[in-house]
């Protein structure tokens, strides 16, 4: 294991590489790079402080760098030494990309991308666990996707746990995509309704930008065509804090002489990062399958919406988390994985994420937070899970959404840190 360590403010920055099996179930097979940072206090620098592996939301996205010391780090770090790990896949954890699958047959790739959900990601986890703390425990702080790799983590390795974090992130125990859609989709109709209510005159933009995609050929920076559609995915951003916001802003300078501003193409191509992350496209659903196909289920949910049709409704409602095969073909990036999405879409022989006669008899402290206007995890599946889970402590609010851990991370972190302290 390779480590380099730095200092920064008020930080130690300490960062890792090791090998990790692609298939832990393989004997002998190919290994790949994971990486991980540590951070920790320089006061505390003499003291044996105990671990906080932070899980990422996503799937697909790497773990936050420490830019400064603030934020839900900088409380984090006050109790804990922060472990960051970029999941498999991302980061700098041999990153999947279009450049890295090129010499790879669609086959080859789907099977190489299935070896990248929570299953894999905690066994990664549990890998660096032991070469660091030996047999000591550590706790576990999991954001969105994260608490669901929490969640498997828990189910699998009980004993390695000292407390679990959750933020925004517990999962359905076995709910199939399809259910999971009809109730998000509604989710994101009434924040669409609620960002027109807060921002009337983004209405009228969304609308006019809308027709104007809808009857010319736009291209984007990178010579990607910004269709209706892929407009319309700008909507993933309505649950944040900030989303709401941010998008009616970026709409009032959409225009300049009666075309699409450059300004607005380029912020639209810098908010929209599947290409750059591409697992969350091609696993975002199989996420949750254990045992079953999904079938491009957002796709075929969405059928059951006819508001979301720009061609059938006078309002103009932007799509949210879902992510479509569609995709595959017009972010020029996400090409090279078609067929192997494809088949990953058709896949049934899943094997379970969570354990739960393991849950039921849960004694390692949990905290989470669910929000109660959560436009991405649902919350009536979170609490049905909650209430099969002994020692879990649920904190519901409808203060803040699902990015509150970013947005107000000092007192997201305080509130559960003291449910089980």
């Amino acid at each position: 294991m390779k480590l380099n360590q730095s200092e920064y403010e008020n930080l130690i920055i300490t960062d890792y590489n090791f090998r990790a099996p692609l298939d832990y179930g393989s004997q002998n097979g190919e290994n790949i790079s994971i990486f991980v940072r540590r951070v920790s206090r320089k006061e505390n620098s003499k003291k044996s402080m105990p671990c906080l592996i932070f899980f990422q939301g996503g799937p697909g996205y790497e773990s936050p760098r420490p830019l400064s010391d603030s934020g839900w780090i900088k409380t984090a770090s006050e109790v804990y030494d922060v472990i960051l790990i970029d999941q498999r896949g991302t980061g700098l954890s041999s990153p999947i990309s279009s450049e890295s699958v090129l010499n790879m047959s669609d086959n080859d790739l789907a099977k190489y991308l299935t070896l990248f959900r929570a299953d894999n990601i905690i066994k990664d986890a549990e890998l660096f666990r032991k070469k660091l703390i030996g047999n000591k425990k550590w706790s576990v702080l999991g954001q969105s996707f994260g608490g669901f790799c929490a969640m498997t983590y828990l189910s699998f390795y009980p004993e390695s746990l000292e407390k679990v974090f959750i933020t925004g992130g517990i999962p359905p125990l076995k709910a199939h995509p399809d259910d999971i859609y009809r109730a998000t989709y509604q989710r994101v109709l009434n924040k669409n309704k609620q960002f027109y209510k807060l921002f009337p005159n983004a209405r009228l933009n969304a609308k006019r930008i809308g027709d104007y995609l809808d009857k010319n050929n736009v291209q984007l920076p990178n010579g990607d065509i910004l269709s209706v559609k892929r407009f319309q995915q700008l909507g993933l951003n309505l649950g944040f804090s900030d989303g709401m916001a941010t998008l009616n802003f970026l709409f009032e300078r959409a225009f300049v002489n009666d075309k699409l501003s450059h300004y607005f193409l380029k912020q639209v191509l810098m908010m929209q990062t599947f290409d750059t992350n591409p697992l969350f496209t091609i696993l975002h659903e199989a996420c949750y399958a254990q045992g079953f196909s999904t079938e491009w289920s957002a796709q075929r949910i969405l059928n059951e919406y006819s508001e979301f049709d720009y061609k059938e409704n006078a309002e103009f409602f932007f799509t949210g988390e879902m992510l479509y095969p569609w995709m595959l073909d017009d972010y020029s990036s996400l090409k090279p994985f078609k067929k192997a999405a494809n088949i990953i879409a058709h896949k049934k022989d899943w094997p379970v994420l969570y354990k739960e006669d393991v849950l039921r008899q849960n004694k390692v402290p949990v905290a989470a937070a669910v929000y109660t206007n959560d436009m991405y995890v649902d919350r009536g599946f979170s609490i049905k899970l909650a209430e099969k889970i002994p020692n879990m402590n649920i904190w519901e609010t409808n203060l803040y959404e699902h990015n509150a851990l970013r947005s107000n991370g000092k007192k997201v972190l305080d509130l559960l840190f003291k449910r089980i302290s």
